[in-house]
């Protein structure tokens, strides 16, 4: 069984960085997998909306506009974990983060929610001016 567990989030102000981890288990992550693994996030009132994601083996990378050039996804494959560092921190990136993965992938969209079967928790950032 696929499971996900978000660790990282914190309260910080505008302008900082956190990073945020998604601990993997259950499935090989890497090279030569078929698979794309996402961040995602739900603010307060909103729905949840796509931030970043990854195919196998970290190829290629997407983001949404919005964290462009602030956010960064990668993948470490010997520790079997994903992560999302976030730099230069906005009070409008508050939100719960989720980590998620689509196994297999069917070469939709990443920021197509149906696709990622496997969903952790949760882990919540928030950030003030």
């Amino acid at each position: 069984q696929v499971q996900l567990v978000e660790s990282g989030g914190d309260s910080m102000q505008a302008g900082g960085s956190l990073r945020l981890s998604c601990a993997t288990s259950g499935y090989r992550f890497g090279p030569g997998t078929n698979y794309i693994l996402g961040w995602f996030r739900r603010a307060p009132g909103k729905e949840r909306e796509g931030v970043a994601g990854l195919s196998a083996g970290g190829v290629v990378t997407w983001y949404t506009d919005s964290v462009k050039g602030r956010f960064t996804i990668s993948q470490d494959n010997a520790k079997k974990t994903l992560y999302l560092q976030m730099n230069s921190l906005k009070p409008e990136d508050t939100a719960m983060y989720f980590c998620a993965a689509a196994i297999p992938w069917t070469a939709g969209s990443w920021l197509r929610e149906n696709q990622y079967n496997y969903w952790g928790q949760g882990t919540q950032v928030t950030v003030s001016s």
